[in-house]
């Protein structure tokens, strides 16, 4: 794991990592990736303390299952688990975190050995009244030989023979640095001896309190023996809880490790899918400082990586291994997690670095026949190999690389490559199992632009790079002489390729924008079409129903035998009748071309006009629109003024308000006239305004709302409070 992690560039992110770690472990967290990734997620609401540093424990476990007693420093680390717990316990969690702290439940005794230590991991002398008299002993000798050494600073026969006022601690006894012929002033110890010649002198006279000093400390090692043996003896009864909570530590600190690092790194988690597909959105190597982003998709077998020299084609291939690894093992990355996908892999291999050296006596091709023939007892695996040519004649390696990649596939091994080999990439062209990547190469700025083009091959400029690199350009020119006219033009109808393949995505993606408008005209048409047909149908209806009413008066008339009745019920039945028709559709030749227009949702300019139809200019579309359908939008709009300095101004509407009564008006009266409300609205510096719409059929409600949904300018609205219009009102911020 560590080789490959070096090999890219991963060893500087590692260490970041693990110093957020209370102890460390492998980078792999045993169990569902899926419960991890969600308990991760969790962690990231929460600001949660890191533990402390923790000494592994297992040692100790093992001791307590063979009745052994722990040293109190033992003890004090498992106690410093328990501590954090009791920390976590307190948290405000919630869903699946609440639910873990809960289960973990810890022993009334284990408890009571946490309450023996301070926070230095030294039992406490309230524990026990033993240690309260032998610490208070201890310290009244303290301050006995620190009197008495006051009282050889203040001798002014040892005076003359002093070096220094301080107290020296050696082998943990006090003593007085002092010059040779002391012994005739001062009786002591020689405990040694300083860089000048001076000697550490401990005075016989302190030796009464030595004495004292060290048979108490003896019975305080004697009493923490004690304890010791009574908690390691509380501690082997509770031996499977404490097998247990070391692992749920372990997986806490392997959770709030990444999470920290996240937060600090401002980076994200992807939960690798069970697929073996690869889309990288907006990704960043950690070991890059200030990158472009990466965006790559890897549906296929194989990748091939083709292109300018110096382009990014290895990091792009490090990039991608990177990912995989980091997800792999849910370690946060610089990603735009909501977009990306990355598979599931055993294993990762990167075929990257030159094997040759003197002590494996193996040549590069040698090395790297090595590394591929690995590859055949291995399946699903993902494999990075940079610069595939290394070491070999390129024609020979050309049918041999694409015959070794052709049984690599069949083993369901995913493969990165970059090469030079145009002959390789033209021998896999195509096949359906390879992709091809080509990074790309700014001619104007003659220099790579470290960016990608998928689905064809690329151009080294080996020539260009060596020139900017600083070769001569009469040794570029000769090289070039010496490579040939035909593969300069084979060169050069490869970069012409990558520039035709750029200029189709580009008109691709406007006719995709093109076809998004017309969909929306269409749409809008529809609409306009729905509406006009619900309206004859009411109309229809509601004079149906007056011919019925009438076709009954006359039969009630005939019944009476009033012949003046029958001729008028029949004659306002006919009347009736002839009424019900389709509505009248008003022409308006007011049209002129270049005046502006109103279709639906939409404004545009007229280009053309024949009889009844409009050519009019619609977003950048052409369209033909029937008359009817069309309405002129008035001339009375801001008048535009240019300033002396050139900069162009609007004058602010006279009288904008910040209210708006549409009550009574049809739905595309009432549209227009809040499309030049809003204009004046925003004109005027309105942030927000309030529309009267009433509620009635909810027709003119629901037209002002759409209408809303599409401004640009209008950031929100919503039904206004009850005590200013309800549902029958709407407020719009800008």
């Amino acid at each position: 794991m560590e080789e490959i992690i070096n090999k890219l560039d991963l060893d500087e992110y590692i260490k970041e990592y693990k110093k957020f770690l209370a102890r460390e472990k492998p980078l792999f967290i045993e169990g569902d990736s899926n419960i991890h990734y969600r308990f991760i997620n969790e962690l990231q609401k929460y600001d949660i303390a890191l533990p402390q540093n923790v000494e592994n424990i297992d040692t100790s476990l093992v001791h307590l299952s063979k009745s052994g007693v722990l040293h109190i420093k033992e003890i004090f680390e498992i106690v410093k688990i328990i501590r954090y717990f009791l920390y976590l316990k307190k948290q405000k969690f919630e869903d699946s975190l609440k639910e873990w702290m809960i289960n973990i439940k810890i022993p009334e005794s284990i408890l009571e050995v946490e309450r023996y230590f301070d926070e230095k991991g030294v039992i406490k002398d309230s524990i026990d009244e033993r240690f309260l008299n032998i610490n208070a002993n201890l310290k009244s000798i303290k301050e006995s030989i620190n009197a008495q050494i006051r009282q050889f600073f203040s001798s002014l026969k040892l005076q003359s023979y002093l070096v220094d006022r301080q107290v020296h601690f050696l082998n943990n006894q006090e003593a007085l640095l002092v010059r040779g012929g002391f012994n005739h002033i001062l009786k002591g110890s020689v405990v040694g001896r300083s860089s000048n010649g001076y000697f550490y002198v401990v005075p016989e006279s302190l030796d009464v309190f030595k004495k004292k000093e060290s048979e108490l400390l003896d019975k305080k090692e004697e009493l923490i023996y004690e304890y010791s043996k009574k908690i390691s003896n509380e501690f082997s009864k509770n031996l499977l809880f404490l097998k247990y909570i070391n692992k749920e530590f372990d997986r806490f600190d392997n959770y709030i490790a990444r999470v920290m690092l996240a937060k600090s790194k401002n980076m994200e988690f992807v939960l690798p899918s069970r697929d073996t597909k690869i889309k990288l959105e907006n990704f960043s190597h950690p070991a890059l400082n200030d990158p472009k982003p990466l965006s790559v998709e890897f549906d296929k077998k194989i990748l091939l990586v083709t292109g300018v020299n110096a382009g990014g084609k290895t990091m792009l291939l490090k990039s991608i291994l990177s990912a995989v690894i980091l997800a792999k093992y849910l370690l946060p990355m610089k990603i735009k997690a909501s977009s990306s996908h990355i598979g599931s892999f055993k294993g990762i291999e990167a075929i990257i670095e030159d094997p040759q050296n003197i002590k494996n006596d193996i040549s590069t091709f040698a090395g790297r026949m090595l590394s591929f023939s690995k590859l055949f007892s291995k399946n699903n695996i993902l494999v990075g190999v940079d610069e595939i040519e290394l070491g070999t004649d390129a024609d020979e390696a050309a049918n041999l690389f694409c015959a070794i990649l052709e049984n690599l596939i069949k083993k369901d091994i995913k493969l990165i490559i970059t090469t030079h080999h145009k002959r390789l990439a033209s021998m896999f062209a195509v096949n359906d199992n390879v992709e091809f990547l080509a990074a790309l190469y700014d001619e104007k700025r003659e220099r790579p632009n470290f960016t990608f083009l998928k689905g064809t091959i690329g151009k080294s400029y080996a020539f260009e790079t060596a020139k900017r690199y600083g070769i001569p350009p009469n040794i570029v020119s000769y090289a070039k002489e010496l490579y040939g006219e035909d593969k300069e033009k084979l060169g050069n109808l490869i970069q012409k390729n990558i520039d035709l393949e750029l200029e189709l995505r580009l008109k691709l993606k406007n006719i995709n924008v093109k076809e998004e408008k017309i969909k929306k005209l269409t749409d809008s048409l529809e609409t306009i079409k729905e509406e006009q047909m619900a309206e004859f149908n009411s109309l229809k209806n509601r004079y149906e129903l007056d011919y019925e009413k009438a076709i009954t008066f006359a039969k009630e008339a005939a019944k009476e035998k009033v012949a003046e009745n029958i001729h008028k019920a029949i004659n306002k039945a006919h009347l009736v009748k002839t009424a019900i028709k389709p509505p009248e559709i008003k022409r308006d030749d007011s049209f002129e071309v270049g005046s502006r227009i109103k279709y639906g949702n939409f404004k545009g300019v007229i280009k053309a006009i024949k009889k009844d139809i409009l050519i009019a200019d619609i977003d950048g579309i052409t369209m033909q629109l029937p008359k009817h359908l069309v309405k002129k939008i008035s001339s009375n709009t801001p008048k535009i003024t240019k300033s002396s300095n050139n900069l162009i101004q609007l004058e602010r509407p006279q009288n904008a308000s910040v209210v708006l009564d549409l009550h009574g008006l049809r739905a595309d009266e009432a549209i227009e006239k809040l499309d030049k409300f809003i204009s004046d609205a925003l004109m005027s510096g309105f942030d927000e305004v309030q529309i009267f719409h009433g509620v009635g059929s909810g027709k003119l409600a629901f037209a002002v709302k759409n209408f809303l949904k599409e401004h640009p300018s209008v950031k929100s609205f919503n039904d206004a409070p009850a005590n200013q219009g309800g549902i029958g009102a709407t407020i719009v911020k800008f």
